[in-house]
């Protein structure tokens, strides 16, 4: 009778074991949600580029449109397609893409990591950093893309570095400084627990 108990408990635990392991599909409708995310970019992306081309070729729209997306405040706009401006707009898009990429290892890695396998070991475009792929890596991975991201921004701002006042020059290079110091912490913690658990398999 005790057994039958014992049993009839074991079954419980299990099912609310598997319930609970489960939950983790809750996540694929975020993961379809920054998939959305990303075609937005694409299209954004795509925007951009076709005013630059037009623009290039006199078109008064796409430079209106243009002028608009590189305006920086207390700072007077351009009045044509000069080499300041197409490097604004062509950073504008690199920003676009590494965000982009930032999305694909969010998506493909977290997924990878937390909710299922893709079985993607004989794929021939299977990423590279997708075989080794852990929670670490993955943050690790994270912060180098943001890094990249806000290298971006600092180097848009420093090109119209007379439009901005001192304090915001020094802010913004004191975020990205604190961005470098976030990732070299994270990769030490990394470093860390790596050498930590490779002692220990080795006792």
């Amino acid at each position: 009778m005790y057994e039958s108990q014992s049993n009839h408990g074991a079954k419980k635990r299990t099912a609310l074991a598997n319930f609970m392991f489960a939950s983790r599909w809750l996540q694929l409708p975020l993961y379809l949600g920054l998939i959305l995310a990303q075609c937005v970019y694409v299209y954004h992306f795509w925007v951009e580029l076709v005013d630059l081309a037009m623009a290039a070729m006199g078109s008064k729209e796409a430079l209106d449109h243009i002028i608009a997306a590189v305006a920086v405040p207390n700072a007077p706009p351009p009045t044509k397609l000069n080499e300041t401006t197409i490097m604004l707009v062509v950073l504008g898009l690199i920003d676009v893409v590494m965000i982009s990429n930032l999305l694909i290892m969010v998506i493909v890695g977290g997924y990878e990591t937390f909710v299922s396998r893709m079985h993607l070991e004989d794929h021939p475009d299977q990423p590279e950093w997708l075989s080794y792929v852990n929670a670490s890596v993955l943050k690790t991975k994270l912060a180098m893309a943001i890094i990249g991201i806000s290298s971006i921004h600092l180097l848009k701002t420093f090109i119209n570095a007379n439009a901005y006042d001192v304090k915001t020059l020094v802010a913004q290079t004191c975020i990205h400084i604190a961005f470098l110091l976030s990732a070299m912490a994270i990769a030490y913690t990394d470093r860390i627990m790596s050498a930590t658990a490779d002692s220990a398999k080795h006792r």
